[in-house]
């Protein structure tokens, strides 16, 4: 897609085009194999760089099997929609190395994994968190099983509060009890967008912890909207904050921004991002030379022609944990398009959700039951995630 292309002029299409959810759900199948794959060799002892490049070359490699037959528009776009990140315990997300890095996976670590990718710009975007051990049978305990605890039901609880004609600004008023039945608290400036073609963060929003001082414009969830539900929950304060500037190597092509660059090394990176990113974010792993992006990303950077995701931390000793899926908003209920059952058993002892209101919510179906033959189907509606 050309630099400065308007996105938003395919607005009107949504869900209620068959082709739109087709390219969803095979979107969704190459992310949940890329997540699959990394959650599998997220052990003791993996690197970082080695598991972030992994899930990016899965997502390549399967991404260029399908779609390939030519419309009458021309060739489909397709490609990652999100490098793959994997954040340790309180680094609480956008941690995807260069290669030089050596930071590795050690025993009991909270890792969350995030990543997506997208087909003719229907985004598929999915997280989840896991505790590396070497013998995967044994239980998880104390804060680790707290915080994944916490995210996960937190999740559930989106799900359901996420619906058409429910209100954006009251769909996380219990994120948070959720959150503190666990001695955790939702993460300050998380937020859940609706998802448009080519655009990952749309206008209309769900902020996972609104304060006084910090609240999202009130709207309505409608039906065949999309969303990419994010939670993310701490140990800690909630209150994250970068460390180190350079650590940041995800970034987004800023498409209402427009400058003259001076340097040559300035503008031959920018055309290689407008070339294979115009409009979602990459890695610098991504660009091909590696040099000359160093050299030009300050200036591209500094006159605001990318969006920075900086790598986030809690304080230290402090752990957070996250899940997130695209989920679609369809006449039949909502379409979670990544679910992965959490395979460690988590032992929070006498910490569980025991609000009547949330228990009862949560307990709802995600889907509307099928009818057959004028009567409704006996299959199972939809569960929450394993502990």
């Amino acid at each position: 897609m050309s630099d400065g292309e308007d996105y938003e002029e395919e607005e009107e299409l949504n869900l209620a085009n068959s082709d739109v959810v087709t390219k969803y759900k095979a979107a969704a199948e190459i992310t949940n194999g890329a997540l699959a794959l990394v959650i599998s060799e997220c052990k003791p002892g993996a690197s970082v760089v080695d598991l972030c490049s992994m899930g990016d070359a899965h997502l390549e490699k399967e991404i260029e099997k399908v779609f390939n037959k030519p419309t009458k528009e021309g060739a489909i776009e397709k490609g990652i929609a999100f490098p793959t990140c994997v954040s340790i315990n309180n680094v609480c997300g956008h941690f995807s190395p260069m290669e030089t890095d050596e930071t590795v996976v050690r025993e009991g670590d909270v890792v969350k994994i995030d990543l997506g990718c997208h087909i003719d710009g229907w985004v598929s975007a999915a997280a989840h968190t896991v505790v590396a051990q070497e013998d995967a049978s044994k239980p998880v305990t104390g804060r680790a099983a707290d915080v994944v605890a916490a995210a996960r039901d937190a999740f559930q609880l989106a799900l359901r509060t996420i619906r058409p004609g429910k209100s954006t600004t009251a769909a996380s008023d219990s994120f948070g009890q959720v959150a503190e039945s666990y001695d955790c608290q939702m993460l300050d400036g998380v937020l859940t967008h609706v998802q448009k073609r080519f655009v990952l963060d749309g206008n209309k929003v769900v902020l996972n912890k609104p304060t006084a001082e910090n609240r999202a414009e009130d709207a309505e969830f409608e039906e065949n909207e999309v969303y990419a539900i994010d939670v993310i929950v701490s140990t800690g304060e909630g209150k994250p904050r970068v460390v180190d500037e350079k650590q940041t190597t995800v970034y987004k092509r800023a498409l209402d921004r427009e400058y003259n660059l001076k340097m040559k090394a300035s503008r031959a990176l920018f055309s290689e991002i407008n070339r294979k990113f115009p409009a979602l974010p990459f890695t610098l792993r991504a660009i091909e030379d590696k040099r000359t992006a160093k050299l030009g990303l300050v200036e591209c950077v500094n006159h605001e022609l990318l969006h920075e995701y900086p790598v986030l931390h809690e304080k230290p000793g402090e752990l957070v944990a996250q899940f997130k899926s695209t989920v679609l908003l369809m006449p039949n209920g909502s379409d979670q398009l990544s679910s992965f059952p959490i395979a460690q058993q988590l032992d929070t002892g006498d910490k569980k959700v025991t609000d009547p209101e949330i228990v009862q919510l949560m307990a709802q179906p995600v889907r509307k039951a099928k009818r057959k033959g004028g009567k409704k189907s006996k299959k199972k509606a939809s569960q929450p995630m394993e502990s």
